[in-house]
């Protein structure tokens, strides 16, 4: 039977709750790896409640149903949730489990709450138990969505292929070297792994299993003298599809009406024969996915095996038997992910130049397209940003799914333009546009305002402000050791001035032809007991303060930035910031009598070199012409 309503899903699943004596069910945003973006068998959550945010807890009892997000969804949310049953519980302070307070003032003892074991990792199972216990209440492990979910997708199987050696800079022989060496100083005989994002890393593999993310579904065990993959094999031997015609390796004009996952494995990418013999040469043993469990179980009695707790879902940590010891610390594999080398920034800074390329292309269409009075909606601004990007060399996939939001649509930070519910452009307003792509040597996300005629002075001073906060922080020098938390309060000063604040972090680490959100560094408030990760050369992270008015416009300006050293004295050793993203702020919203000289100079000097990157390869006069306009000293545009 298939439950077409989300009444019906949530009656069917206190029927379920019922039957086995369950007073709560918690559904959480996971899958086994711990993911923030789901294939779509894992997405329980999303099919429960109908809220498709990419961040939500689901609580459901015999008379409550709630989902619990943060500010980014608080519009979104309540819009898909109207009618449904489901309550939007907003979060205080976003990445917090507010919902387990709820439940505990709620339970009484002798109570059962169900929670999927591949749903949580081993930390939070942890603190989960040990909270429920406080009020009597015990955690049963037990996965009652899938007892209902009977058209559930399967599982992905999107061939697997290599990252080509020239990108990845580092071969994965020497990856899994420099991790062993990790794990004889920490005392540790074995690694597992679970996050698809290090396993892709490490290996030099990319795949499709994930929208927008090139991962693969699998589990890595790594060893001494070794390490086993968990995987579907049929991904290794399988051939990538060929590249789409146009461009470089990317697709042309044909791939606008395509899904983001078809823009996949872009060559040259090794598959089949040759890439089960490659990995078997470096010592990987392919083992099927669901084999995990049994390898852990066989782990020998002297074996030590290092994990994150945060890292590895509790159904995976239960294979591990009594006699292993458990050495739990920081995951290797994450740091050393996250510092790029000067090879890998290299690539990056030529994706970003190639990213600015389509972007340029886009804004001019669009600025065109109104001027000529065509009909243009949010959803051709999506498609035509993907048609540009795909023509780039290296281009793999968007990055995630573009928000062009118009207006007052903007407002919902995370706002998301469908055939049912769009806006049409208009010559006159602002139009924020976030989007990004993958790249074979690189991952590009950014945000920009665009003038589509007249604004207001409201529009104009919040945008202003915005581009301070970016500025201040984007200038900030700090010393070694500092952490992202430290900084977040540098882009919200010129904001909080004026009385306003936004309920999102300012920045998220980014990953390398890998997952758009990396850790394990962030910019944004602290939370009491949140470790503070320090900022460190060699990371790449966005700076992306904001503004939201309900009803009326939202801003947000984006850059990804750099971490780089940036000098040495009598108190250390300092690091700054590198602006790696490439495309004009437009200054038609920027009210000049709000920036002080220095943030004059800075946008100036930021412009002056998007122009030097970006103009030789602007091949198009009308594109060299508009670059000129909006790359112009800003004296010089308001003189003009």
């Amino acid at each position: 039977m298939t439950l077409a309503s989300i009444p019906e899903r949530i009656a069917a699943l206190r029927e379920a709750m019922q039957l086995r004596g369950i007073a709560a069910c918690i559904v959480p945003t996971a899958d086994p790896h711990l993911s923030e973006y789901l294939p779509a068998h894992w997405t329980a959550r999303k099919w429960l409640s109908g809220f498709t945010g990419s961040a939500g807890t689901l609580i459901v009892t015999p008379d409550f149903a709630g989902l619990w997000t943060d500010s980014r969804y608080f519009s979104q949310a309540k819009r898909q949730l109207a009618g449904t049953g489901v309550e939007l519980v907003k979060l205080v302070t976003p990445h917090t489990p507010e919902h387990i307070l709820w439940l505990c003032g709620r339970m009484r003892a002798g109570d059962k709450v169900a929670c999927a074991a591949d749903m949580l990792s081993l930390a939070s199972e942890r603190g989960l138990h040990d909270a429920l216990a406080k009020c009597g209440a015990e955690l049963i492990e037990d996965d009652l969505p899938a007892a209902i979910w009977h058209d559930r997708p399967p599982l992905p199987h999107a061939p697997v292929y290599e990252h080509p050696i020239d990108y990845a800079i580092q071969s994965r022989a020497e990856k899994l070297a420099d991790v062993r060496k990790a794990m004889r100083k920490a005392g540790a005989t074995h690694h597992i792994v679970s996050a698809l994002d290090e396993i892709a890393w490490v290996l030099n593999l990319r795949g499709a299993d994930v929208e927008y993310n090139p991962v693969f579904l699998s589990h890595l065990l790594i060893d001494a003298n070794g390490a086993t993959l968990f995987v579907d094999a049929a991904k290794l031997a399988a051939v990538p599809p060929p590249p789409l015609a146009g461009e470089g390796r990317g697709g042309g004009a044909a791939s606008r009406n395509l899904p983001p996952s078809a823009l996949r494995a872009p060559s040259p990418a090794r598959g089949g024969r040759d890439l089960l013999e490659h990995l078997r040469g470096d010592g990987i043993r392919i083992a099927p996915y669901t084999g995990v469990d049994d390898a852990l179980a066989k782990l020998p009695p002297d074996a030590k095996l290092l994990l994150a707790p945060g890292q590895i879902s509790a159904a995976v940590a239960h294979a591990i038997p009594k006699h292993v010891t458990l050495i739990e610390t920081n995951a290797p594999i994450t740091a050393a992910k996250a510092r790029k080398g000067e090879a890998e920034m290299n690539h990056v800074r030529e994706a970003m130049r190639r990213d600015g390329v389509a972007l340029v292309r886009g804004a001019r269409w669009l600025e065109q397209s109104l001027q000529q009075g065509q009909h243009l909606t949010e959803l051709d601004v999506d498609t035509k940003l993907r048609e540009l990007r795909s023509q780039q060399p290296g281009f793999v996939s968007e990055s995630f799914s573009t928000i062009a939001g118009y207006e007052a649509n903007a407002a919902s930070p995370h706002y998301s333009a469908t055939p049912e519910s769009h806006s049409e452009l208009k010559p006159h307003g602002m139009l924020l546009i976030d989007s990004g792509a993958q790249y074979l040597g690189g991952t590009t996300d950014i945000t920009r305002m665009w003038a589509l005629g007249e604004t207001t002075p409201e529009q104009r001073r919040d945008v202003t402000l915005v581009l301070k906060g970016v500025i201040a922080l984007s200038r900030a020098k700090f010393p070694r050791g500092t952490s992202g938390q430290q900084l977040d309060a540098l882009a919200r000063a010129p904001i909080w001035a004026d009385g306003i604040d936004y309920g999102h972090g300012t920045g998220h680490g980014v990953g390398y032809c890998l997952n758009v959100h990396e850790g394990p560094q962030s910019i944004r408030p602290p939370r009491s007991g949140q470790h503070l990760e320090a900022m460190d050369a060699g990371m790449i992270t966005s700076i992306e303060p904001g503004i939201y008015k309900p009803g009326r416009h939202g801003v947000r300006i984006e850059n990804l930035a750099a971490t780089v050293f940036a000098g040495e004295g009598e108190f250390g050793e300092f690091l700054g910031f590198e602006t790696l993203t490439l495309c004009p702020i437009d200054t038609r919203l920027v009210d000049m009598a709000l920036l002080n000289p220095d943030e004059i100079a800075w946008l100036d000097d930021y412009h002056a070199r998007v122009h030097q990157r970006l103009a030789p390869l602007l091949d198009d006069p009308a594109d060299r012409a508009w670059l000129d306009g909006r790359c112009t000293p800003l004296a010089m545009a308001r003189a003009a």
